[in-house]
């Protein structure tokens, strides 16, 4: 059975799990630990606990219990002094206080959840994600760079403040992996910071694992402002060290409602102009036409296009059936 591990956390890591969780692979995910923004963040500054949001999203996203138990984690409180907060993030922070690892904490709720696959925390460190911009600003903490929309400079740097240790599973997993899925997600925000955890990028550089990298479908204001597909995949690898196998990337027409409302938001398609080699790119329609609708009690402006799990899941089974030896 191939070992499939993805790298990434929220939104996009939670589409690309979705669609896997049911297939015959030894499925796992090695998930951010910066985030500070929203509910997560409320949480890491007044109880000091590792930021749970991500974590909730993947373990849900391959949970196995039913339904009730799935809305449960993904349940938003809408007034009071819990409004804007997830009952999953309560959860998961109220184990963090009574458990006496954090190892405990993910065994629990893999418990609960019937999760099928490892949900691996890529570190069980605080830390803090820090980027620098061209015009010498310099921001710490995930929410305030994500909240940095009206940013017209460039971002030139990112880096964790304190360094951290990697998550020792973490090493392991990616070392005896055959499969390694670099998720869609925020590139500065969800991706690279996971690639900044001491060892992380060099385990996976040296790896014997083929790399995958599913592109994003549109650009992030603030961070990859008028970003094209070649500006992602080269940040990517200056972070990665080493180039991926494969590109999968977005050849669906989104449509003309959505494309509005991110123009209005100055956002746009990242434009596929990737000089790889052909049997490198992989274009498929991938997209999910269906508006994603923003939850009332969500403190945060959140993106309302995701990628097509099950047009996801095609496309990398067909790597692994047919690209793997």
């Amino acid at each position: 059975m191939k070992k499939i591990t993805v790298i990434g956390g929220g939104t996009g890591a939670y589409v690309v799990l979705s669609g896997l969780k049911d297939e015959k692979i030894d499925l796992g995910v090695i998930v951010n630990m910066t985030d500070s923004g929203g509910s997560t963040g409320r949480l890491r500054d007044q109880l000091g606990v590792l930021p749970p949001g991500d974590l909730r999203q993947c373990l849900v996203a391959l949970s196995d219990a039913p339904d009730l138990w799935r809305r449960l984690f993904l349940y938003r409180f809408e007034s009071g002094d819990f409004a804007g907060h997830n009952f999953g993030n309560i959860f998961l922070s109220a184990l963090e206080k009574v458990s006496t690892n954090y190892y405990e904490v993910i065994q629990t709720v893999s418990y609960v959840l019937k999760t099928k696959g490892d949900v691996i925390p890529v570190t069980i460190n605080k830390t803090h994600l820090c980027v620098e911009y061209k015009n010498g600003k310099i921001l710490k903490g995930e929410g305030y760079i994500d909240d940095n929309i009206k940013e017209n400079s460039k971002i030139i740097r990112a880096f964790l403040e304190p360094k951290i240790q990697s998550n020792p599973r973490a090493i392991k997993r990616l070392k005896e992996s055959d499969l390694i899925i670099i998720s869609p997600g925020d590139l500065y925000t969800s991706i690279i910071p996971i690639l900044l955890v001491d060892r992380v990028a060099k385990t996976i550089s040296k790896s014997r694992a083929k790399i995958v990298y599913i592109m994003n479908l549109m650009t992030k204001k603030g961070q990859t402002t008028h970003y094209k597909a070649s500006d992602h995949l080269d940040e990517l690898k200056s972070y990665l060290g080493r180039e991926p196998d494969w590109v999968v990337i977005n050849n669906g027409e989104v449509p003309k409602n959505i494309v509005n409302w991110y123009h209005d938001h100055l956002e746009e398609s990242v434009i596929n102009n990737l000089t790889l080699s052909k049997n490198k790119i992989i274009q498929a329609d991938i997209v999910d036409r269906a508006i994603t609708i923003q939850n009332k009690a969500d403190m945060l402006t959140r993106s309302i296009l995701r990628h097509n799990s099950f047009a996801l899941s095609r496309v990398i089974m067909n790597i692994i059936q047919n690209k793997l030896k």
